[in-house]
């Protein structure tokens, strides 16, 4: 199956399959202007492969994604899913919608690959994170995926106004 013929129906399915890291201990590397880690990720019953990947800007905080590559049998990979941080807006081209520098999740869908767009082009506004340590386990939590200790709660920004409550 190559992944312009992936429908809406098929990316949930491949996102809800139990999955587990084979590495849990991946080193993080320094490439350019951020670090990276990859893990290898196989679905349970030994069908699938994925990579799960986190990128964190040098530079800037809230620079940082954590996604999910799937390495279809095809050849071709695709991202099933990404969480990004805040550093950047984000066009949702098809839907003519704008998000502005605020945490998103992208999401493969049909819909962008049948219109020649990046497949994972569509983007939600999220408030699961705000931190790499946090989008990794909304990554993990919506991926299925075993085998790997996150921390929901992270080095989280601080809050510069206090509770308001």
């Amino acid at each position: 199956m190559g992944i312009e013929t992936l429908s809406d129906e098929r990316i949930v399915q491949l996102l809800a399959l139990p999955k587990k890291v084979e590495n849990p201990q991946s080193r993080e590397k320094a490439e350019g202007k951020h670090t990276r880690r990859d893990y290898r990720v196989v679905s349970k019953d030994g069908a699938h492969r994925f990579t799960l990947f986190t990128r964190q800007s040098t530079k800037i905080a809230n620079g940082f994604s954590a996604g999910l590559l799937w390495h279809a049998k095809s050849g071709e990979d695709v991202i099933l899913l990404r969480c990004n941080g805040s550093d950047h807006p984000h066009p949702n081209v098809l839907e003519r919608q704008r998000i502005e520098y605020r945490c998103h999740v992208h999401l493969l869908t049909e819909r962008y690959l049948l219109a020649n767009r990046k497949g994972e082009g569509f983007a939600e506004v999220t408030e699961a994170y705000n931190t790499l340590s946090g989008a990794l386990h909304e990554l993990v939590h919506r991926a299925n995926i075993e085998g790997l200790t996150t921390d929901a709660d992270g080095p989280q920004t601080p809050d510069l106004f206090g509770d308001s409550k």
